[in-house]
C-alpha cells in the first residue's frame, strides 16, 4: 500500500531501485527520511522466478535497506505504455497518496526499454500530480519538488552529482542478495535441479555493479558512491534537505 512519504523510488521491476540507488535509499533512511519504493510491475516476465517469489524477495529487501514501505502497482511487465492514460492515471495517483518532497527515477536513456517507458511515465505523473484538474478523483495535487534520475544496471551514466553511499554499501550489498531468484547463480526453483543461466545471475554482474558505484565514488573522492542526475534543473537547497544528516 502507497503511504506518505519524504523520498519515493519508482522503478520498473522489483530490484531495480536496489541496482540503481540502493545504498543512498539506505542512507536517506539512516538519516531519518520516511522512504518509499514503488514497483510499477511485478517483474512477471523474469526467466527465472515468479510474481510470488519476487515479491517475497522484494520485501525482504526493502527491510534490509530501512525502507518505510513498498508497493507495486501493478502494471504490465513488458506493456509498460507512458501514453496510455490508465497507466499514467495509476502512477499519478501513487505520487498523490505518497506526496514526496524528491523522486528518485529512472534515467530517460537506459538501453531497457521498460526502464524508458517506466522514465518517461513517472516523469509525466510527476507534472500532472500537481494539476488539479488533472485525474481529481486519483487525490489532491502535488508535485515533487526535486527529481533525480538513477542509471540501469547496463548504463553508463556521467552523473550531474554522485551521493558518498561507502557507508551504506553493505545494506545495498545484502538488499542485493534478498533478490535470489534473479541474481543468485545457485539459485534453483522448488522441485528442479538447475534454473536457467541468465546474465543477471552471473558471477560478474554485480561486480560490474559494484565496480560502478567505486568508480562514482572515486570521481568525488570516496570509496562507493551512486551517480544521480537530475531532471529539469536541480535546487540547491532541495539537495541540501535531501543529503543533511539532521531528522
Amino acid at each position: 500500500m502507497v503511504e506518505r512519504c519524504d523520498v519515493l523510488a519508482i522503478g520498473a521491476h522489483p530490484d531495480d531501485a536496489e541496482l540503481g540507488c540502493g545504498a543512498t535509499l539506505a542512507r536517506l533512511a539512516a538519516t531519518g527520511r520516511r522512504v518509499g519504493i514503488v514497483d510499477l510491475t511485478a517483474g512477471e516476465l523474469a526467466t527465472r522466478g515468479d510474481p510470488a517469489i519476487r515479491a517475497a524477495e522484494a520485501a525482504a529487501a526493502a527491510r534490509t535497506l530501512g525502507v518505510a514501505w513498498r508497493a507495486c502497482l501493478p502494471l504490465p511487465d513488458g506493456g509498460l505504455a507512458p501514453r496510455d492514460r490508465e497507466q499514467l492515471r495509476a502512477v499519478v495517483q501513487a505520487l498523490r497518496e505518497a506526496a514526496p518532497r524528491a523522486l528518485l527515477l529512472h534515467h530517460p536513456d537506459d538501453p531497457h526499454p521498460d526502464h524508458r517507458a517506466a522514465a518517461e511515465l513517472a516523469g509525466q505523473a510527476a507534472f500532472l500530480a500537481g494539476i488539479g484538474r488533472w485525474a481529481p478523483e486519483a487525490g489532491a495535487p502535488c508535485r515533487p519538488r526535486l527529481l533525480l534520475a538513477f542509471p540501469g544496471p547496463r548504463q553508463l551514466l556521467e552523473p550531474g552529482l554522485v551521493v558518498d553511499t561507502t557507508r551504506h554499501q553493505d545494506a545495498k550489498r545484502a538488499a542485493l542478495a534478498c533478490y535470489r531468484s534473479q541474481l543468485g547463480p545457485d539459485w534453483s526453483p522448488a522441485g528442479a535441479a538447475a534454473a536457467p543461466a541468465t546474465h543477471l545471475a552471473s558471477h560478474y554482474y554485480l561486480a560490474a555493479i559494484e565496480g560502478r558505484d567505486r568508480a562514482a565514488g572515486n570521481v568525488v573522492g570516496c570509496e562507493f558512491g551512486e551517480g544521480l542526475c537530475a531532471v529539469g534543473v536541480m535546487s540547491a537547497d532541495e539537495v541540501a534537505w535531501l543529503l543533511s544528516d539532521r531528522q
